[in-house]
């Protein structure tokens, strides 16, 4: 499967970009702009040469191209870049990691974007896509390092069927991380603004938290 990247030249974007290509999927790295998508590209694939890494650069319409697609972008940026592409996305899953967060006076907070969270402010932006919220509470340095699985839940949000099974099948792919149907589109507002609890619990605690959930599945 090819899995396009929007907004892949950040930390989030190269990092989600290194762990699909590492398990096993074509990746499209875009950009607004080509030439750092080809840099950021380039950067990946010099850091982790033994990897096989299947990454390719374009712009965001040629990873918007891919049958399934990541907005990795910063979250005030996501809705606008979905909707910039959006006659690329009907039909397809449309998988939304951004946070929208904000460090005040020393500690993380959580923002409330419009329609409560960045996900449902994508989906707005492209109705006919399948947009599901996932990877929020796995930081970026853990997901990009390819030398450690991930060991985390990832919790799924979506209100179609189809992109949170998609999802979970990609996730399934990611040794020691596990899946799980978190409900609609509107609990991605709890989970987006509970990322700000993590990120504060990293800096008061000098660690990489982790999301584990008991009760599901345990013997």
């Amino acid at each position: 499967m090819e899995i396009g990247i929007l907004g892949g030249t950040g930390p989030a974007g190269r990092a989600i970009a290194a762990r699909l290509a590492s398990v096993g999927f074509e990746v499209i790295l875009g950009s607004r702009n080509r030439y750092r998508a080809m840099e950021a590209c380039d950067g990946l694939l010099e850091k982790w040469p033994d990897h096989g890494l299947a990454i390719r650069s374009g712009d965001n319409a040629s990873a918007a191209a891919a049958p399934v697609v990541v907005i990795a972008t910063p979250w005030d940026a996501a809705a606008a870049t979905a909707r910039s592409v959006a006659d690329h996305l009907d039909g397809k899953v449309v998988v939304c990691m951004s946070n929208a967060i904000a460090r005040v006076a020393g500690e993380f907070q959580p923002l409330v974007p419009p329609r409560g969270s960045v996900a449902a402010s994508v989906q707005a932006e492209i109705p006919d896509a399948f947009v599901a919220a996932a990877f929020h509470h796995v930081p970026a340095t853990e997901l990009g390092n390819l030398s450690h699985e991930i060991v985390s839940d990832i919790l799924i949000c979506s209100d179609h069927e189809a992109a949170t099974e998609t999802v979970s099948e990609i996730v399934s792919r990611f040794p020691g991380s596990r899946p799980l149907d978190a409900g609609g589109l509107s609990n991605a507002m709890a989970i987006e603004a509970f990322t700000a609890v993590l990120l504060q619990l990293n800096s008061r605690y000098q660690t990489r938290v982790a999301v584990g959930l008991t009760g599901i599945g345990d013997s």
